[in-house]
C-alpha cells in the first residue's frame, strides 16, 4: 500500500509552507505529494496568504525534492487550455526528472471561477474529455510528427507536440463518483482511478465499475491503479486525536466515520479495508500543514505496519 499526502494550500499556505511539507513527506519516506488545484478559500476563515498556482508551485519543489512522486488532484480542465497545460506538466516532469502525475478533472467549485474571473460553462464534463484526447495525444505524438485534433471545443492543427515528458508514459489520474460517465473514461484514459472520501464499501463498488469498463474497452483492468483520498487525524491517545480534529474544525466521530482517524493501530486496521475493497493507494489529506509532528507519527508508526 502506498501513502501519499495530499495537499489543500487553498486553505492557508504559501510555497514555503508546502515547501516544508514535501521536504518532509521525502524525509519520512512515504510515496509522494500531491495538492489540489483551487484559487479559493472553501468555508470561512482568513484567505490569506492567498492562492499559490498548482504547476508553479510543483515546479519549485520538482528541483527541491529527488524522490518523491508529485501531481495534482486535481488539476480542473477549466482553469488551463489543454495544450498549455500538456506543455506545463511536460516541462515539470523534466524539472523533477521523470517524477510527475496529472490529475485532471472537470472543474466544480463555481465560487472559485466567479470569483477570479475564470469561465464556467455548463459543458463542463465533454471539454474535460476532450482534453484528455488532446494531453494524451499530445504526449504519444513521435519525434518529427505533430499532432492535430478537431472537436466541438478545442481545435489544434499542426501542433509539434514538444516538450514531451520525460516519462515514456505519464501517468494520468482520473477520479470520482459517477457511475456511469467516469468510469468509461477512467477505463479509456487513466493509469490511475482516485475515489475521493468515500467508504471501503462504496469503493469497492466504484473499483468495479472502473474495472468492467476497462475491459469493455480492451484493456487489463489489472493495468489501473485504484486509489482513495482521506482525511487524516491521527494521535498518540485520545487528546491528541481530539486535538488535531479540532485544529482542522471537524469532530472526531464524523473523522472516524469518513477518514483515517484514531490511533496508529486504528488508522492502519482501517487502511486494510480499503486494501481489501480493492484499493492500492491512499492519499493521505492532511490539513494542518504547520503540524510536521502529524506526519512524523504516521511515518513511524502506521508505514511499518502495512504491507
Amino acid at each position: 500500500m502506498d501513502l501519499r499526502i495530499f495537499t489543500e494550500p487553498q486553505q492557508g499556505a504559501g510555497y514555503d509552507t508546502l515547501l516544508a511539507v514535501a521536504k518532509a513527506t521525502e524525509e519520512l519516506g512515504f510515496d509522494g505529494f500531491f495538492r489540489s488545484d483551487h484559487y479559493l478559500r472553501m468555508g470561512p476563515g482568513d484567505p490569506s496568504p492567498g492562492p499559490t498556482d498548482a504547476w508553479i508551485t510543483l515546479a519549485g519543489i520538482a528541483r527541491e525534492t529527488r524522490r518523491i512522486r508529485l501531481g495534482t488532484l486535481m488539476t480542473a480542465a477549466t482553469f488551463r487550455l489543454p495544450g498549455v497545460l500538456a506543455i506545463s506538466v511536460a516541462q515539470v516532469d523534466a524539472m523533477s526528472g521523470g517524477r510527475v502525475e496529472l490529475g485532471l478533472g472537470a472543474g466544480w467549485f463555481e465560487a472559485e471561477h466567479t470569483a477570479w474571473g475564470i469561465p464556467f460553462p455548463a459543458d463542463r464534463f465533454a471539454r474535460l474529455e476532450e482534453q484528455l484526447a488532446i494531453v494524451t495525444g499530445l504526449w504519444e505524438t513521435g519525434p518529427g510528427e505533430t499532432f492535430s485534433f478537431a472537436g466541438e471545443h478545442y481545435r489544434l492543427d499542426g501542433c509539434p507536440a514538444l516538450p514531451r515528458p520525460v516519462q515514456e508514459r505519464l501517468p494520468l489520474i482520473i477520479g470520482g463518483k459517477g457511475a456511469r460517465r467516469t468510469p468509461r473514461l477512467a477505463g479509456r484514459y487513466a493509469d490511475e482511478f482516485n475515489i475521493p472520501f468515500e467508504s471501503a464499501e462504496f469503493s469497492r463498488e466504484q473499483f468495479g465499475r472502473v474495472r468492467a469498463a476497462a475491459e469493455a474497452q480492451g484493456r487489463d483492468p489489472d493495468s489501473l491503479v485504484y486509489s482513495n483520498a482521506l482525511v487524516l487525524c491521527a494521535g498518540r491517545n485520545d487528546a491528541e486525536v481530539a486535538r488535531r480534529a479540532e485544529a482542522i474544525g471537524r469532530e472526531v466521530p464524523e473523522l472516524k466515520a469518513n477518514g483515517l482517524a484514531g490511533g496508529p493501530d486504528e488508522i492502519a486496521d482501517r487502511i486494510g479495508r480499503y486494501a481489501e475493497a480493492g484499493c492500492d493507494r491512499i492519499y493521505l489529506q492532511v490539513l494542518d500543514l504547520h503540524d510536521l509532528d502529524h506526519l512524523e507519527l504516521v511515518a513511524g508508526r502506521v508505514l511499518p505496519q502495512l504491507p
